[in-house]
């Protein structure tokens, strides 16, 4: 037995030592973490369903971010239901859509179904571009879209699939129903030429020129199957992408101009994104808060959001469940005062902006 477990952690090691994450290797990052507030007992239940981004993965194969985005969300709602919130994170690290959809939505529905639960959250679909990206940047020869279409149309099957799962499954005095879409990681390092040649035009083609377009389709496949199915879209492409001041002088803060409009066509959002507002795009290793300003929002992996705060266990050696006082007891104008200054807690904020005022 201690053979096979060293066996497997030394696996492990190697296996994301080397960026496994896009590979089809795959790490459950479960943690259960309670936002004790004081002066009351009543408790309800976030359950946020998902890979490595709830999963608040930071680079180990035993611990986590305890605030990734939906912990974060908890505290929101903490103070705005003055009861304790238990933040349940169903995670699987490397996993694609398929598997959060199969492992965690479908196998783990139990803990949506739990009767103090009031919201579901989930992501998905970012090992799917991740591995697609992997595969087309390795090719040589021609290039072969087909490994880009395969990442799209998953991820369009298991969205719908996981949201109709969790409106069937469910409790039924859930308030709130979020979906989280996607950043683009390694946006600035995708600025380079392929090894493989436009069939069309025999040239090589420009990596970040390529990927744009399938993800703008993806996210907006998201927010859109959303608007139908009842939840709601945490655009975290337009939180993470776009900067929180004006900087193209159209009157609107580029986090704003670059989110999701609800009832718009793809057409009309793939060109707002890779075209109109294309110059207003930055690499989210660099956030603009304003001008003068900015936070880095990805890790050193250049995939994973940033964070504050210790770790909980979550990985080889198991998950965290715990409890600990909220690290902030109000909120001004709907916002903790570090918002906007780290992935997990800008992503959090996104998905809080959607909870209702009552329990």
């Amino acid at each position: 037995m201690q053979t096979r477990i060293r066996s497997t952690l030394l696996a492990a090691v190697v296996f994301f030592t080397l960026g496994g994450q896009a590979a089809a290797n795959t790490l459950t990052q479960n943690v259960s973490w309670t936002i004790d507030r004081a002066g009351t007992s009543t408790k309800y239940r976030v359950v946020a369903y998902g890979d490595s981004i709830y999963a608040g993965y930071n680079g180990s194969i035993t611990s986590a971010a305890k605030y990734s985005a939906p912990t974060v969300d908890a505290e929101y709602l903490s103070a705005a239901w003055n009861a304790d919130i238990e933040s349940v994170r169903r995670a699987k690290s490397g996993a694609v859509a398929s598997d959060v959809y199969n492992n965690k939505i479908v196998a783990e529905r139990s803990y949506m179904q739990a009767s103090n639960t009031r919201v579901v959250t989930f992501e998905m679909c970012g090992n799917d571009g991740l591995q697609a990206r992997s595969a087309f940047k390795g090719q040589t020869g021609t290039c072969d879209d087909s490994v880009l279409t395969a990442a799209e149309n998953s991820c369009k099957t298991y969205v719908a699939a996981a949201m109709d799962y969790i409106n069937a499954n469910a409790y039924s005095g859930v308030k709130v129903k979020v979906i989280s879409n996607l950043h683009y990681p390694g946006y600035a390092a995708d600025n380079v030429q392929s090894s493989c040649k436009d069939p069309n035009t025999g040239a090589t083609v420009n990596m970040q020129q390529k990927f744009l377009p399938a993800l703008a389709r993806m996210n907006f496949m998201m927010c859109d199957t959303a608007r139908q199915k009842g939840f709601q879209c945490a655009d975290n492409f337009a939180q993470y992408m776009g900067a929180d001041y004006d900087s193209n002088g159209d009157g609107i803060a580029d986090s704003d101009a670059l989110r999701y409009v609800a009832g718009e066509s793809q057409a009309s959002y793939v060109t707002r994104i890779t075209s109109t507002l294309r110059s207003t795009i930055r690499d989210a290793n660099t956030h603009f808060v304003s001008a003068g300003s900015s936070y880095d929002y990805i890790q050193s992996d250049d995939t994973h959001p940033t964070y504050t705060g210790s770790t909980v266990t979550a990985g080889l050696f198991g998950g965290t469940t715990g409890t600990g006082a909220p690290r902030y007891t109000s909120f001004s104008s709907g916002k903790n005062p570090i918002w906007n200054q780290f992935g997990h807690e800008r992503m959090g904020w996104a998905v809080s902006v959607f909870n209702s005022p009552t329990p």
